[in-house]
């Protein structure tokens, strides 16, 4: 949400998330009209509940965001934060378990096979965006992404700053080849996991919520290995790289991120339904 050009965006986005969400799940699952309407429903109250029970969780982290930005940050702050976010995103998971497991059941072979379709399209999207460029071109593109999200951010940079992006990109531990294995076994567990259920005499709900929690398990935490050791190295460089930028920025550019996050949680709070301190 915090990459998103302008506060403006951010509301759009909330408010049609339901909207949103059901296209780029119908573009995996290719519904059938029964299934649109479930998932139109579901998706209605995930808004509902995350506007009354998530928001405020996300306005307090924007609070604390806020009060740390006027002074130097270290790593330990930045994936303190980070881990916070990454907490309500899996709380978000946890709520949309019982209706995904529901929908689950109802995936027929045709639809399967769509999901494994759009796999292969995503993969072929990946290897031309990213495995068919130099290493040169890789760092060049992850500079450009961080730089327009730390510009939206901060304000322009200077050239000292940008330099330091760019030497951060050069030393980063990132393989968009092991990443695309990672992405391919996700990929794979989750086909896996739809077609045993639907090979299952009669699934259950229980059957099918057991499926989806060792899946998230799987994505949210890697299983030992390469991709597991380049996630923690990737993370913790995160966070320093996040520090270090940080530390170079000069007051005016400080403001100006306390001014954003402070938007944020005006739009926030506009968007639970909640007044200003």
């Amino acid at each position: 949400m915090l990459g998103l050009a302008g506060c403006s965006t951010v509301k759009l986005a909330y408010n049609n998330f339901p909207e949103l969400a059901y296209w780029w799940l119908d573009g995996y699952f290719d519904f059938e009209s029964s299934q649109s309407a479930r998932a139109r429903d579901e998706l209605d109250r995930l808004l509902a509940w995350h506007r009354r029970a998530e928001l405020p969780q996300w306005i307090a982290l924007l609070q604390k965001a806020r009060a740390l930005a006027p002074a130097d940050s270290t790593p330990a702050q930045a994936c303190e934060l980070g881990e916070a976010m990454r907490t309500r995103l899996l709380a978000v998971a946890e709520q949309a378990e019982p209706p995904a497991a529901e929908l689950a059941l109802t995936l027929t072979s045709a639809q399967l096979e769509h999901l494994q379709q759009k796999y292969a399209k995503l993969n072929a999207d990946y290897r031309s965006d990213w495995l068919n460029k130099s290493r040169e071109a890789q760092q060049t593109k992850r500079y450009e992404q961080w730089l327009d999200r730390s510009e939206d951010f901060y304000g322009p940079l200077d050239e000292t700053q940008k330099k330091a992006m760019r030497q951060m990109m050069a030393d980063s531990a990132f393989s968009p080849a092991l990443f695309d294995t990672e992405r391919k076994r996700r990929q794979g567990a989750l086909l896996a996991g739809l077609r045993g259920l639907a090979a299952m005499p009669n699934p259950t709900p229980s059957d099918a919520r057991k499926m989806l929690q060792a899946y998230v398990r799987t994505v949210s935490e890697a299983p030992p290995g390469r991709w597991r050791e380049q996630q923690q190295a990737l993370w913790q460089e995160s966070c320093s790289n996040f520090a270090t930028l940080h530390n170079m920025t000069n007051p005016a550019q400080r403001e100006q991120a306390v001014r954003r996050l402070g938007r944020y949680e005006a739009d926030l709070r506009e968007l639970a339904g909640q007044q200003q301190p």
